[in-house]
């Protein structure tokens, strides 16, 4: 039964809340944040970093890395909740979300770098074989690192609403917890590092380039993913739960009917997987920069023909699409506060689809030539920054609603959800990653941009040729559409399930207000019976 008033307006003007409830330290915080930030840096190792490693180094088909990660995505959704559920049902006298923070990460470290330890397709056809030895070490290694990557993930979201029982902490901690996790940008710079650990020659041959690019990687890899693990480490160190747990937990059958049957929850969820397209932002950014700006090779480009002007694009590129999620992140819970959650939620939706188009939009007035005038970059940058402002506030929204839901759920049926409700959460992340790779694979599936052409076009770029001319500019408007349509599409659609949100601010907090009033009456009445005993 609902309890939802859904005749009170969505505003952030609440009153402040209970003023009892306990809550987390600012040590423990400054833990909690960089734990954060290295599992983040481990998400962008793979998510651009062997994203590309697999594409323009080891050279594998579009067609089967579309196969595999459909197959990865298909199992997420069994996965995900699964996973969830083991996390409610653990019971351990740290609690149940800081076990798993304090020896996952380990894992997730030597499996990231397994991710990495691969030949090339083109070799091994060139060779005579088949080649689907590398396809089925690549499909492998990318589901066992999802697997271990969402074990992490859960527990590492869902503790947040365990440390604090005050609304405005919570909601503290998730939109610095989003500031912090673009610092994981750090990951993205896999391929880049890779690229200057390769120390390749030009009296090399196309073979020991090749096999000094895989090695340059694997040596990124090994580097960027044990930093990541020790700072992941520090948030299983410092979290402490706070909030009390009940002995009923649901089965898993049940935990997928509440994923389906909790209104607010399930609107966000569907929000979340419509707007998935905007990870395409992230995942076709790095190549169009290193391609069409940088002649496949940031390095190499930069050492060879260094200039202000080179140095100026690359720096406002990377604050056009880093900076604006930082600044979209930090931005959003102040707010968020005046606005209400629901209304800015719908409003980044909506609004957002209007920079992602217009990237598509400027490629084509200006004919495909974006980089010629340093007006045009700028234009270009700033419609990122919008884009990603947008991409940054929404990721801080979800987050903190999700919590909402949780509580919720448990003021309803009696039962927290954390690890259930923020395993959507991980499910929509890795959806996000997935749907932008599926996307990308097809098109370039589509337009001929895969393994031999790819090999064909770096050796184009390596002699001097310009990438808008490769192909007619095809492969050059290839990556401005990736970037801009899908993503503006998915953004207007994911304000759909939204209109009809009715978990509004002030009714999240009338429901708090009740569950720290009753945790306390518990705690008092456990106290009460242990003294009488």
């Amino acid at each position: 039964m609902s309890t939802l008033d859904n005749n009170a307006p969505d505003s952030g003007a609440v009153n402040a809340g209970k003023s009892y409830g306990s809550t987390y330290s600012g040590k423990e915080m400054a833990g909690y944040l960089t734990g954060l930030v290295g599992q983040n840096i481990i998400y962008n190792i793979i998510n651009s970093g062997w994203d590309h490693f697999i594409h323009y180094v080891i050279y594998i088909p579009s067609k089967a890395i579309l196969v595999f990660q459909s197959l990865a995505r298909i199992w997420d959704a069994i996965n995900d909740p699964m996973m969830g559920s083991v996390v409610d049902k653990t019971r351990t006298k740290w609690g149940k979300c800081k076990p798993y923070l304090m020896f996952v990460p380990p894992l997730i470290c030597l499996i990231t770098i397994l991710n990495f330890v691969n030949g090339s397709y083109t070799e091994s056809v060139a060779a005579g074989g088949s080649g689907m030895g590398i396809i089925i070490w690549c499909a492998v290694a990318y589901i066992l690192w999802g697997m271990s990557y969402t074990i992490g993930d859960i527990p590492l979201w869902g503790v947040t609403s365990l440390m604090t029982e005050k609304e405005k902490d919570r909601s503290k901690i998730l939109s610095m917890a989003r500031v912090f996790s673009m610092l994981g940008a750090v990951g993205m710079m896999t391929p880049y590092l890779g690229q200057a650990l390769a120390n390749v020659t030009p009296d090399m041959t196309p073979v020991e380039q090749a096999a000094a690019y895989r090695h340059g990687f694997l040596l990124s890899a090994v580097i960027l993913t044990v930093f990541s693990t020790v700072l992941f480490e520090f948030s299983g160190l410092s979290v402490h739960e706070r909030v009390s747990q009940s002995k009923k937990s649901y089965t898993l059958k049940e935990n997928f009917r509440t994923m389906a049957t909790c209104e607010p929850f399930r609107r966000l969820l569907i929000s979340g997987i419509l707007r998935s397209p905007n990870a395409l932002l992230q995942t076709a950014a790095i190549p169009l920069v290193t391609y069409y700006f940088f002649r496949g090779d940031i390095m190499t480009a930069i050492s060879e023909g260094f200039s202000v002007k080179m140095i100026v694009t690359l720096l406002l590129l990377v604050v056009g699409i880093i900076g604006g999620m930082i600044v979209g992140s930090i931005m959003t819970p102040g707010i968020a506060e005046k606005t209400g959650k629901k209304r800015l939620y719908n409003v980044y939706s909506l609004l957002g689809a209007v920079p992602y188009a217009l990237l598509f939009v400027l490629y084509l007035l200006t004919g495909g030539d974006v980089k010629s005038s340093m007006f045009i970059v700028i234009v270009l940058a700033l419609l990122m920054f919008c884009a990603a402002w947008t991409m940054g506030g929404l990721n801080v929204l979800q987050s903190v609603m999700i919590a909402d839901c949780i509580d919720y759920e448990e003021y309803n049926r009696g039962v927290r959800t954390d690890g259930v409700f923020f395993s959507g959460q991980s499910f929509i992340t890795k959806l996000n990653s997935g749907i932008g790779s599926i996307l990308t694979n097809a098109v370039f599936g589509f337009v001929g941009w895969t393994d031999a052409n790819i090999e064909a076009a770096n050796n184009a770029l390596k002699s001097g040729q310009d990438f808008l001319s490769i192909e007619g500019g095809k492969y050059a408007m290839m990556f401005f559409f990736l970037i801009s349509i899908p993503p503006a599409i998915g953004m207007a659609l994911s304000a759909i399930p939204t209109l009809r949100y009715k978990l509004t601010d002030k009714e999240h907090q009338r429901i708090l207000d009740a569950l720290i009033e009753r945790r306390a009456e518990k705690k008092t009445a456990e106290e009460t019976a242990v003294s009488e005993d």
